[in-house]
């Protein structure tokens, strides 16, 4: 895969991870708990695909030589970032919308 179609598949796949997380969110605070964890998964299935590919540029950047730096990389990897923060703040929250739905 040639550098820019690895930079746009990590933001594609960065954003659909971010957009299926606070699907999610959505459906915890309706209370589907088993929705809310079954879109978590494609969440973190996106993610892993962002990161697999982000990987592999770290690699190629070590053993080719360096690829250049622009600022569409730089968005991927912010995307990337903000994309995993999104997905660990929601799964907590999910976690906390359980407990209190269980005390109530």
């Amino acid at each position: 895969m040639d550098l820019e179609s690895a930079v746009m598949e990590i933001i594609l796949s960065s954003g659909r991870a971010r957009s299926c997380s606070y699907e999610a969110l959505s459906k915890a605070k309706a209370g589907n708990y088993e929705g809310a964890e079954e879109i978590m998964a494609h969440a973190r299935e996106a993610a892993k695909v962002a990161h697999r590919i982000q990987t592999q540029l770290i690699e190629e950047d070590q053993s080719k030589g360096k690829n250049p730096m622009t600022l569409v990389t730089v968005h991927a990897q912010d995307h990337l970032m903000t994309s995993m923060l999104a997905q660990e703040m929601v799964q907590e929250l999910i976690t906390l919308h359980k407990k209190v739905d269980q005390k109530q």
